[in-house]
């Protein structure tokens, strides 16, 4: 079933002295529980359309349909923790903001069940990069958004975490039930966590071409690497990116 029906949408940045086109002509389905990665040269427009669908900037024209009842969760490049907040004081902050604090029971089943209760009276500067990105998640989760918006969420982690955290992330989204929309630079990424892979063009971004990502035994971002179609996918979407250019 379709959630979220997106139908050439177009973002255009006026500035003094020109227009700039960003995005033209993008549409797309989202199905629940579909994890859905967004790639593309720099600077091509794949962070705008994450920024359209969670209202932080207006459409130039399109549409985007989608029952008004539906929640997005945006997590962001950075984990934006604030330092002198203790973990669970993080996880809440969105509650606190929306006045749902008696959604707090979840935020201590989410702490629990993905091995941070022990940490929630500590701080972030006493956690490793890849448990920040953790909390990151949950305090996303905690308002219990139906669709979450992942904007390079692991840019920040050296190799190994970031595939480490990538793992996690992927794990906790699934056993939560949620549908996602994930934009980033890195296609193993992409092809390991994702549903479909939506490949852009360089700015003004359209869509050159979507993959349905179908492996042989379908497991974990780690796992998944390791499919013989794995390689198959990432020649072509490389191929279609065109990086050297």
């Amino acid at each position: 079933m379709d959630i979220l029906k997106i139908k050439n949408l177009r973002k255009i940045y006026h500035t003094k002295k020109r227009e700039l086109l960003a995005v033209d002509n993008f549409s797309f389905n989202l199905k629940k529980g579909d994890f859905v990665a967004i790639v593309g040269p720099s600077g091509c427009g794949k962070s705008t359309i994450l920024s359209v669908l969670s209202d932080l900037e207006k459409p130039s024209s399109g549409i985007i349909e989608y029952d008004k009842k539906l929640k997005f969760g945006y997590m962001l490049q950075d984990d934006g923790l604030f330092e002198w907040r203790t973990i669970y004081k993080n996880c809440i902050l969105g509650l606190e903001v929306q006045k749902k604090l008696e959604n707090e029971k979840y935020v201590n089943k989410l702490l629990k069940t993905y091995g941070l209760l022990d940490f929630k009276d500590s701080y972030p500067s006493n956690l490793s990069g890849g448990m920040r990105q953790r909390v990151a998640l949950i305090r996303t989760l905690a308002t219990k958004p139906d669709i979450l918006l992942l904007d390079e969420p692991f840019s920040a982690l050296d190799s190994q975490t970031r595939l480490a955290v990538s793992d996690d992330v992927y794990k906790i989204i699934k056993k939560e039930n949620k549908s996602a929309i994930m934009v980033t630079h890195d296609i193993s990424e992409a092809i390991s966590m994702a549903d479909k892979v939506i490949v852009l063009s360089k700015r003004p971004s359209i869509i050159k071409k979507i993959y349905d990502i179908k492996l042989d035994n379908k497991k974990n971002p780690i796992e998944n690497r390791k499919d013989k179609n794995f390689a198959y996918y990432y020649d072509l979407i490389w191929k279609d990116i065109d990086y050297h250019v």
